[in-house]
């Protein structure tokens, strides 16, 4: 079964009723036709059952028969894949020179179909769905099998709630430019992870990003990297960093963490999963390789003028998505090339320090967000240059996020890992600075005369022993942006956190 399952039945259709392929399975009619072949409802005459079964239109050419040989070969080890949210491979048949592929019959509308239809998924079915296809994934690669063609159009969602991943096997063998003879890439541009545009192998790591790419689909309702050509698309996989507006939590940062462009820094599937899980509302089953923090409760991991949060234990995702989204950005984004810094964005001034030995001699109160101060050496922030956001102001907090995790802000012997060192630390807090920048956070018509940068802890900062009679040491990085020149801000730029 593949995407074009889901177009509506042709009882009239020229082999309706007539054709029995393979003397086992009569055509009943076309459920669609794709560049590679028609999808038609049949009958299993010998079991009774109705299935998908799939006419493969082979390439015309040289290299044919070694292309069937490896189209064979892969689906038959999709075959063997068995996981709920994987559609069943039962037979592959050779007929009249054609080869025929014998699935399970889904009939449900693809995850392209609803959102196009309905709009932006909710955040809790949205990750619901990414949970059940990363589960899917991970028996696939777990069998040694990459899928190379992860999209919306080959998510089947059903109304129950029930999830299916098409066209494994077929996916990876026909998504391989090497099996052509013009050389043309046959799949989904848009969703084609970077290592892939390069040239590389697909890995299981592919598939990991072709799903970010596909949840940013389902909870913006716009595809990330698609460009009116696919010469522009695949140079938007390559430079651009995409920004969620609707996303937030630990499904922004399982969003955010898959697409990260170097394979080895983006997150893993158990890690993914246990973020994913947290966002639709389940209880996340811990796995190697991924971070939890078992505490209740949970704050949104961007956080632009909330009302101060009660101090004590946080979600235990926060800390996690921290950990994780962080040690994605610093490991590099877009093949290691930092898309935004001081030195590519003019709006975007050098990154200071705070602490007791930094740039800035305190930190900021990102719950009180609008200042009337100038950032300088050995400035201090605070409560008495703290003023009313709807008063003229010329600092503005925009963006802050606990760079990795507090066990408590309250104990004395607080747990939280070692500093990550200053380069690192820069630049996730650049990268992450530049995306609130450029998202819906500032909005588009103010951003114009403004310049932003980001405020980080250092190591003295990062490593204070918290004392009972006073606050705990700091351990974020924060946003701000100012107008340039240090101007007036008559009134609060940045889009409130409701």
């Amino acid at each position: 079964m593949t995407d074009e399952q889901t177009r509506p039945h042709d009882p009239t259709g020229p082999a309706s009723g007539a054709r029995v392929v393979a003397g086992r399975y009569r055509l009943l009619g076309e459920l669609g036709r794709g560049g590679m072949g028609v999808v038609w409802r049949a009958q299993d005459q010998v079991i009774g059952r109705p299935v998908a079964i799939k006419e493969l239109r082979l390439p015309d050419s040289e290299g044919s028969a070694v292309f069937s040989e490896r189209v064979l070969r892969e689906v038959r080890t999709g075959g063997r894949l068995n996981d709920p949210a994987v559609v069943t491979v039962f037979d592959v048949v050779t007929d009249g020179g054609t080869t025929w592929i014998v699935m399970e019959l889904v009939e449900a509308p693809t995850l392209a179909d609803l959102v196009r239809g309905q709009g932006p998924l909710p955040a809790a079915q949205a990750a619901a769905i990414g949970d059940r296809v990363l589960a899917a994934l991970q028996a696939a690669h777990s069998a040694g099998i990459v899928h190379r063609d992860v999209k919306p159009a080959n998510i089947m969602v059903a109304p129950d709630g029930r999830v299916k991943l098409t066209d494994f096997g077929i996916a990876h063998a026909i998504d391989d430019p090497r099996l052509t003879t013009s050389g043309t890439i046959v799949g989904s541009p848009a969703f084609m992870a970077p290592e892939r545009v390069e040239g590389r192998e697909a890995m299981p790591e592919s598939d990991l990003w072709s799903l970010g790419a596909t949840l940013f689909f389902a909870v913006e309702g716009m595809v990330a990297f698609e460009r009116p050509t696919t010469a522009a698309t695949l140079h938007a996989i390559m430079t651009e960093v995409p920004y969620l507006t609707r996303g937030r939590g630990p499904l922004a940062a399982a969003v955010l963490g898959l697409l990260v462009a170097k394979p080895e820094a983006r997150l893993t599937a158990p890690q993914a999963r246990a973020l994913l899980a947290t966002a639709a509302g389940q209880s996340p089953t811990p796995a190697p390789g991924s971070v939890t923090m078992p505490h209740p409760g949970a704050q949104p991991m961007t956080r632009v003028a909330p009302q101060p949060p009660k101090r004590g234990r946080r979600g235990w995702w926060l800390g996690a998505a921290a950990v994780l989204v962080v040690a994605a950005l610093a490991g590099g984004f877009f093949l290691g090339k930092p898309v935004w810094s001081p030195k590519t964005d003019p709006q975007m001034l050098p990154t200071v320090t705070y602490g007791p030995d930094g740039y800035l001699k305190t930190a900021l109160d990102n719950y009180q967000p609008c200042y009337n101060a100038v950032v300088q050496p050995g400035i201090v922030i605070g409560d008495d240059n703290n003023v009313e956001c709807k008063k003229s102001h010329t600092l503005e907090v925009y963006d802050s996020a606990d760079a990795l995790p507090v066990e408590s802000y309250s104990s004395d012997d607080a747990q939280v890992a070692a500093y990550p060192g200053l380069d690192a630390i820069s630049r996730a807090a650049e990268a992450r600075c530049a995306t609130s920048f450029t998202s819906s956070v500032v909005p588009a018509p103010q951003r114009a005369g403004l310049t932003y940068r980001a405020l980080v802890p250092t190591e003295r900062e990062w490593n204070l022993t918290p004392e009972k009679s006073s606050d705990s040491p700091s351990r974020e990085f924060h946003c701000v942006l100012a107008r340039a020149g240090n101007g007036q801000i008559p009134a609060q730029i940045t889009t409130k956190v409701k």
